[in-house]
């Protein structure tokens, strides 16, 4: 009886030892699933473009103050529009099966993707810096 509690322990502890490892050895990230996830990062931020511009457009007419805001509207439409841009090239460049799947790149495909993170990159910074300027002329008020 004890025997069989020591073996049926040392089997938990192995079992309990292979899936902590299994859990700590997560696979790294492909670069499509990379580029992905910034996409999926800034996608939420669309609504909060939309929400700032509803904020802003109102202040916005001819005088310095109010220049300084039609300009953070135009900051954010120009960044909406990038994220759109991007994802219609993304698109048109990669097949569902590539990109949610993990289908196989070719060569040509590959050095596409990296041209694509670069581009994923600005457009985050561009939607990033665009927000944080408008929330920023908004707080003064």
């Amino acid at each position: 009886m004890r025997t069989q509690f020591a073996s049926l322990l040392i089997l938990i502890s192995l079992l309990f030892s292979f899936s902590c490892k299994d859990e700590k050895a997560e696979k790294t990230p492909s670069k499509m699933e990379e580029v992905m996830a910034v996409h999926d990062e800034v996608m939420p931020e669309m609504k909060t473009i939309g929400q700032l511009v509803s904020e802003l457009q109102p202040l916005a007419d001819s005088t310095a103050t109010g220049q300084e805001y039609a300009q953070a509207v135009d900051d954010l439409k120009a960044a909406h529009k990038s994220m759109m841009d991007w994802m219609a090239g993304f698109g048109k460049r990669f097949d569902s099966e590539e990109i949610m799947d993990g289908k196989a790149l070719s060569e040509e495909k590959q050095t596409w993707l990296l041209e694509e993170e670069a581009k994923v990159k600005a457009m985050k910074e561009q939607v990033d810096s665009s927000i944080a300027r408008a929330k920023e002329l908004l707080s003064k008020d």
